[in-house]
C-alpha cells in the first residue's frame, strides 16, 4: 500500500543526540487540515483531519453521531477550498429528523466531543448491541498482528492513528488512518457501510487508548467488540458494559485484557495461539 502524496509533507528539522549534538534531518509529516461538514448545505462542524477517505469520514460521522442512518444518506459532495475542504452530506427527503449534538467549536484531531454545549449532549444513552457473535483470544491477536502491516501513513510519519475491522476469526478486512483517533474510527465506519460489510459480524481494533467516544461510535454502528492497544477510561468501561459492547484493551503482542462483557470472548484458561 502506498501513501498519497497529498496527505504527507516533508519537513526539515534539527535533531539533537547526546553522542553527536545537532544535525539536520528531513522527516515525513501527516497533513492535517480543516474539513467542514454540512448537512443539506447547513454547516454543522469543522473537523481537523487527514484529507483522505473524506466520504468515509462524512458517512461515519453522520451515523456515529446519530444524525442519520446510512440508508438515509443520499450523497456526499466534496469541494476543495484554499482553507481546507467542504463536505456536504445530502440526506434523503424521507429521512427521519434527528437532533444532532449542537457544536460551537471545531473538532480538533485529539477531541471527539469538542464544542458540545450541554452535559446531557456529551454522554448520551447508547443503543444496545445484542448480537450473539463470539470471538476468541487468538482472533484478537491475529487482527493486532495484521494491523501493524496495513498502516502506510503511520509507517511513513509515526504520527497517526489507525482503526481496523476484523472478521470473527481475526482476518482484517478494512483499515483507515487519520491524525485523529476519532476520525480514524469514523472513516472506518463509513468505509464499512460503503463496502457492504456487516459491523455486527466482526470487531473493531484501534491503535489508541479507548475513551467513551470510541465506545459510543462502536455501539452506534452495532459492532459487538472494540480492541484498543492502550488503556481504557473508567467511563468507557462503564458505558461499554451498559451498551453490551465487549471492551478489550492493553492489547499487545504478548496478550490483552478484557474489561467488559467477557462472555462474548472465549477466555478459557490454557488457550494457545
Amino acid at each position: 500500500m502506498q501513501v498519497c502524496s497529498t496527505v504527507v509533507g516533508q519537513r526539515t528539522g534539527l535533531e539533537w543526540r547526546p553522542d553527536r549534538g545537532h544535525s539536520p534531518i528531513e522527516r515525513s509529516t501527516p497533513v492535517e487540515t480543516a474539513i467542514g461538514l454540512s448537512f443539506d448545505r447547513r454547516p454543522h462542524t469543522v473537523l481537523m483531519a487527514t484529507p483522505q477517505d473524506m466520504a468515509d469520514l462524512a458517512i461515519g460521522f453522520t451515523v456515529t453521531e446519530a444524525i442519520a442512518a446510512y440508508g438515509e444518506i443520499d450523497s456526499v459532495d466534496i469541494q476543495a477550498h484554499t482553507e481546507g475542504y467542504l463536505v456536504d452530506i445530502r440526506l434523503a427527503p424521507a429521512a427521519r429528523p434527528r437532533k444532532a449534538r449542537p457544536r460551537t467549536l471545531e473538532g480538533r484531531s485529539s477531541c471527539g466531543l469538542c464544542g458540545v454545549q450541554r452535559l446531557s449532549d456529551a454522554v448520551r444513552p447508547l443503543p444496545q448491541v445484542t448480537t450473539g457473535q463470539r470471538f476468541t483470544p487468538q482472533a484478537v491477536q491475529r487482527a493486532l498482528s495484521a494491523l501493524s502491516d496495513q498502516q502506510p501513513l503511520g509507517r511513513a510519519t509515526r504520527a497517526t492513528h489507525a482503526a481496523g475491522f476484523a472478521a470473527a476469526d481475526g482476518t482484517l478486512h478494512l483499515v483507515r488512518e487519520d491524525v485523529g483517533r476519532h476520525n480514524a474510527l469514523d472513516k472506518l465506519a463509513g468505509g464499512l457501510f460503503q463496502a457492504g460489510l456487516d459491523p455486527t459480524a466482526g470487531f473493531v481494533v484501534v491503535t489508541s487508548r479507548c475513551s467513551f467516544e470510541m465506545v459510543e461510535k462502536t455501539a452506534r454502528i452495532g459492532c459487538p467488540m472494540i480492541v484498543a492497544i492502550s488503556a481504557p477510561t473508567d467511563l468507557a468501561i462503564r458505558k461499554a458494559e451498559e451498551a453490551g459492547v465487549t471492551l478489550v484493551a492493553l492489547a499487545r503482542s504478548d496478550g490483552h485484557t478484557v474489561f467488559s462483557r467477557a462472555e462474548r470472548l472465549d477466555v478459557r484458561a490454557g488457550a494457545t495461539l
